[in-house]
């Protein structure tokens, strides 16, 4: 497919997630199979162009003037892209398979029209009812975090200590210019340009010795700040897929004793090859049965629970940018009985000295920094951890991390625009005497 015709199909896709209200992946995969001619390149290259502009769905309607499809595709190609008129006007030339040329209007548009003046739901391209929430947390700065939000992320990887050390994969992935993360020392970073294909990973000899994982760095940081230690009981209460429940293993160096479980059974599925693979031995995996506690019989004995709870998921919105534009004020509700009922049900599982770490990927102060807080105010014999002691695992990046996070009494906030990372809350509620 030419790159017009791409852009052709791109906006049909626009239209069809507009229309059916329907997840993005899902209507990519039903448009892929009615049009088998396209290949795995231009497959990549439509769903590309796709996500950015629902990344960018709210700033480039406001630059042109109107939000159907194409003009939000036009505004993307201006804001995303950085094309000037004359570039876009190839692209849209009315020729075989490619979008009618430019009207007067648009043209007119994307020679001249700004964002001066957008409101910051629009400038950082986030829904409006969500914009008190993130003033509360950022401020004035609140547009640029979602813009920073709104940009495409990189490829992270994390490498398992039990089988590699980052140096010798940083040389298999040579090929690929992975680079050290910055703050992770575990951390591998691909960047991709706004139009390129992601690596396939899962078919590297490294990803399939169990040397890699696919896991942003603030997901790894996430883990590396609960500082679990070789020996030690260590409950995953919301594993999922097992993700940071492999990156606890590997700093517990197989040594002690890892549960991981998750109130859905079905998110567990993955995990059972990933810990074949990743080579950690001591992890247990526990599938909950109908009502019943999956951990019960560990009450008051764990030196360490880790929450990775559910949440609204505005920090990881760079690689999921249609979730933004279907969440709902309810789902806040929703979410914030889940995360109280998570966290007062761990601290029946430690043992006294013992640590809850609380993890969200939101960025919102009523999943944040309130639920640590109504957790305090309900379970006296805890308190939180400070910033500084929370952030010394990171050892001699410690100081440097702590000026560039969003610090408070009750945790440390990641963000793609301070720490170039998805979006993460971490704190630490340890348990006195």
């Amino acid at each position: 497919m030419t790159p017009p015709a791409r852009i052709a199909a791109a906006i049909e896709v626009l239209a069809t997630i507009a229309a059916q209200r329907q997840p993005a992946a899902e209507v990519l995969k039903t448009w892929g199979l009615a049009h088998r001619f396209a290949g795995s390149g231009d497959r990549a290259a439509i769903a590309g162009l796709v996500y950015d502009a629902l990344r960018r769905q709210a700033s480039a309607a406001f630059l042109m003037g109107g939000d159907r499809p194409r003009a939000v595709m036009l505004g993307m190609l201006r804001l995303e892209r950085k094309l000037d008129a004359e570039a876009v006007a190839r692209l849209f030339d009315g020729a075989r398979y490619a979008p009618a040329p430019l009207e007067e209007a648009e043209r007119a548009a994307l020679d001249h029209a700004t964002l001066a003046g957008a409101p910051p739901w629009i400038a950082g391209d986030y829904p409006q009812w969500l914009d008190p929430h993130l003033a509360a947390v950022f401020g004035e700065e609140r547009a640029h975090e979602g813009e920073a939000l709104a940009s495409r992320a990189p490829l992270d990887l994390r490498v398992n200590a039990l089988k590699a050390d980052r140096g010798k994969a940083q040389s298999q992935l040579a090929h690929l210019h992975a680079a050290p993360t910055r703050w992770s020392p575990w951390g591998l970073r691909i960047a991709l340009p706004a139009d390129a294909k992601s690596p396939g990973i899962h078919a590297e000899p490294a990803f399939i010795k169990g040397s890699i994982e696919v896991q942003d760095e603030g997901s790894q940081l996430a883990a590396l700040l609960t500082n679990a230690k070789p020996g030690e009981r260590v409950i995953d209460l919301c594993a999922g897929a097992g993700g940071k429940t492999l990156a606890l293993a590997a700093m517990m160096q197989g040594r002690g004793a890892l549960i991981a479980t998750d109130g859905d059974k079905r998110r567990l599925a993955p995990i059972h090859a990933r810990i074949s693979r990743a080579g950690a031995h001591n992890i247990e995996v526990r599938t909950p049965k109908g009502e019943a506690d999956a951990v019960a019989d560990l009450a008051g004995s764990a030196d360490l629970v880790l929450i990775d709870a559910p949440c609204t998921g505005i920090g990881v919105w760079r690689r999921n940018p249609d979730a933004k534009w279907r969440i709902r004020p309810g789902a806040l509700e929703i979410r914030m009985r889940e995360q109280a009922a998570l966290i007062d049900r761990a601290a029946s599982l430690i043992k006294p000295q013992g640590r809850i770490v609380y993890v969200t990927c939101s960025l919102l102060r009523e999943e944040n920094a309130d639920q640590v807080q109504g957790f305090l105010a309900r379970h006296a014999g805890f308190a939180a951890a400070s910033p500084d002691d929370l952030a010394r695992t990171l050892g001699d990046r410690a100081e440097e991390f702590c000026r560039a996070v969003l610090s408070s009494a009750e945790g440390l906030l990641l963000t793609p625009r301070r720490t170039d990372t998805d979006g993460f809350f971490v704190a630490m509620l340890a348990r006195r005497g």
